[in-house]
């Protein structure tokens, strides 16, 4: 059936056509807000993950000074003056002679 010179299939056609550009065009219209809402979503992770970044380095540097001072205590403690000086003042200890010095030698045989 013709109507003015167009066929009804031809009609069908084109409305079918301006359907799925209509469907397109807001489609991409909508998508416009939807990337910029993904946007904004990403930003916020983004600025989280750099400020926990800050915050895990300054406390990591934290803890390096800490180390730093923990050792310097160890090596101060632990320092042979240190000690001898404790054995000697406080627990009354004194450096063996030769003679004092007992060797034990044990045998070979375990039961």
């Amino acid at each position: 059936m013709e109507l003015w010179g167009f066929s009804m299939k031809r009609m069908t056609k084109v409305k079918i056509q301006d359907f799925f550009k209509a469907v397109l065009l807001c489609l991409f219209a909508l998508s416009i807000p939807a990337m910029l809402a993904l946007y904004a979503v990403q930003a916020k992770k983004y600025t989280d993950l750099t400020k926990e970044v800050v915050e895990l380095e300054a406390k990591q540097e934290k803890l390096i000074e800490e180390n730093k001072k923990l050792i310097s205590d160890i090596s101060q403690l632990s320092s042979a003056e240190r000690i001898e000086r404790i054995a000697v003042e406080e627990l009354g200890m004194h450096k063996a002679e030769a003679e004092d010095i007992v060797r034990v030698e044990m045998t070979g045989e375990k039961k």
